[in-house]
């Protein structure tokens, strides 16, 4: 029979476990929110940018999606856990092109890539 006071890696393990709770807020007594569970990737397809986020436990009515032609916000709330994201676009965007599907707790965005700025010659 092992003695646990015998451990000599008890304390370390113990500390490991005390400050990862910290980190994600499950040690305060409060809510963990989405912590580590969400994940957002950003991939241009010629004209196109799609925007691809991991939304464990939201329902769509949960989700509230707001741009302004540069930054994408993604606000979700579901099973007492909230989101909210600020997604910085690569390229500029036509906020009025977007389009948005929720399946199996996997939002897309898609979005038309808007012309870069024309140079102007100066005679």
């Amino acid at each position: 029979m092992r003695d646990d006071r015998d451990d000599p890696f008890g304390d370390i393990f113990e500390e490991i476990e005390r400050m990862m709770s910290e980190m994600t807020g499950a040690g305060a007594g409060g809510d963990a929110g989405f912590a580590g569970e969400t994940h957002v990737s950003v991939y241009e397809e010629g004209d196109t940018l799609r925007v691809v986020a991991d939304l464990p436990g939201v329902d769509k009515e949960g989700i509230d999606l707001q741009c302004d032609g540069t930054v994408l916000t993604i606000s979700a709330e579901g099973e007492g856990r909230r989101f909210d994201e600020r997604v910085r676009l690569p390229v500029r965007v036509d906020e009025h092109s977007a389009s948005a599907s929720f399946n199996n707790g996997v939002l897309e965005v898609t979005f038309d890539a808007v012309e870069p700025s024309a140079d102007i010659d100066v005679e």
